[in-house]
């Protein structure tokens, strides 16, 4: 083991600097794409109430097999970087391929899921309106699967080789793509036909393809990456495809747990009604964007902390750990402040309805903000626990203890909160809170007792 200060107190600054540089890149990007879906419901609450539950609905279920997609392949950046200290290119290669191949397969899966979700929804007590409208919706956006898990297999393999640059200018121009495509083909400009609802979906396929095909662009003209793109020297490597499955399985069971439990939670929350579906719509959206910082942090402490892990300098590795957690937290306390202080004029950004004439959809609005302040916190503790857990290797815990935490803790919370006793959507929201607060501190713990394992057996040597 690496001699290192066991002095959290004068070592921290020698690790948040990377962490901050490391991730400020990829939260810019993350922010950037995630405009491409706030967008999107940006359109749908112009249409009204009834189109923004329903294409809310969609998008929160597409976005359940996408996350569980981006899961499976987020692996490839861990190994790649492993593979990188090593000098392996060999490897990073036969890496980069197997990502494809698994985000090839699971978009095809996907898709066929998608297009048998009418009944399940209905028998879900969902309105049967909404449900054709959500079915129809996630039809148009279905074939943006494919370059969309094409996209986020090139990100990890760039990021795992500290390559984060041309994601942000790519998502910069996809957002004025988005904008330009949903005022064609929601409001019929630009000599395109109006199609309404449907148009939002329409956008998010095109884009989605658009996007990669950039990204492609770029990786083959940069003369580092593209190196790893030599049609030659490509080779489909039974050992790299075993890789990302094995270390990509648990983080997609772990990315389907969480997405799964807030996907459930809306359905639960859409048997309570139009205006409360709405409200989860733009509240998780909310939250979506948010959690993008954290999403960042996550990855780029797990990357060092990976870093850290290979060479076995395990003390840098939890101060890594808890680096990353204190910058999160922080960054989560200032952003509550405008949902507290201003939350009528945050509401207007994402709906047309006024305070006068959608009283019912305000109020559970402004309270839903309340509620979200401190959940965000939670919520970004479990996502950075997710990552410096994955920094060790440790990708089982992650998904075994996201069961604990959602389904057997805050599912049950949120249902007795918000179905059994009179909270309606907020007990929902409480239950939710929960979930997220259990499973940070699980994960915190499981990261503590790995470190210090690897540590005695490492001392026993």
């Amino acid at each position: 083991m690496v001699n290192q200060p066991n002095n959290f107190a004068s070592s921290w600054r020698k690790d948040i600097y990377p962490i901050i540089w490391l991730a400020l890149p990829l939260i810019l990007t993350n922010f950037a794409y995630v405009a491409l879906t706030t967008i999107d419901i940006l359109v749908l609450g112009s249409l009204g109430v009834k189109e923004i539950a329903a294409g809310g609905l969609a998008i929160a279920l597409f976005n359940q097999l996408r996350t569980t997609g981006t899961g499976l392949v987020t692996g490839v950046s861990n190994l790649v970087a492993e593979a990188n200290i090593r000098q392996d290119r060999q490897e990073i290669q036969s890496l980069l391929v197997s990502g494809l191949f698994w985000a090839t397969l699971s978009s095809l899966v996907f898709c066929i899921i998608i297009f048998l979700l009418k009944k399940p929804l209905l028998w879900l007590g969902q309105d049967a309106e909404i449900v054709s409208l959500t079915v129809h919706f996630l039809i148009v956006m279905a074939p943006g699967m494919f370059p969309c898990l094409w996209f986020q297999t090139l990100r990890h393999f760039t990021v795992g080789l500290k390559y984060p640059g041309p994601l942000l200018a790519i998502t910069i121009i996809s957002i004025f793509l988005t904008l330009f495509f949903n005022f064609a083909f929601v409001f019929g400009k630009f000599g395109f036909p109006a199609l309404g609802f449907l148009g939002v979906a329409l956008t998010t396929s095109i884009v989605f393809f658009l996007s990669f095909l950039m990204f492609l662009i770029v990786v083959l003209k940069n003369r580092v990456l593209s190196e790893y793109f030599i049609f030659e020297k490509i080779k489909f490597d039974v050992n790299a495809i075993r890789s990302v499955w094995k270390l990509g399985l648990p983080i997609a069971g772990t990315y389907a747990s969480e997405a799964g439990f807030f996907s459930v939670l809306t359905l639960l929350i859409g048997t309570l009604g139009v205006n409360a579906l709405a409200a989860q719509t733009v509240i998780n959206q909310i939250i979506y964007i948010v959690f993008m910082i954290s999403a960042g942090i996550s990855h780029a402490s797990s990357i060092l902390i990976s870093e850290a892990y290979s060479v076995k300098d395990y003390v840098r590795a939890k101060r890594l750990g808890y680096t990353g957690l204190s910058i999160g937290c922080i960054c989560m306390f200032f952003i509550a402040i405008p949902y507290l202080l201003i939350p009528e004029q945050i509401i207007q950004i994402f709906s047309s309805s006024d305070k006068s004439s959608d009283t019912g959809f305000f109020t559970i609005m402004v309270t839903g903000l309340a509620i979200a302040s401190l959940l965000q916190v939670f919520d970004s503790m479990q996502n950075i626990g997710n990552g410096i857990l994955r920094g060790i290797g440790d990708t089982v815990s992650p998904f075994k203890l996201s069961i604990i935490g959602y389904w057997l803790v805050g599912l049950p919370a949120a249902y007795i909160l918000g179905k059994v006793l009179p909270f309606n959507i907020y007990g929902v929201w409480y239950g939710l809170m929960i979930g997220l607060a259990f499973t940070s501190l699980l994960l915190i713990y499981a990261f503590n007792k790995r470190l210090k394992s690897l540590s005695v057996q490492t001392a026993d040597r």
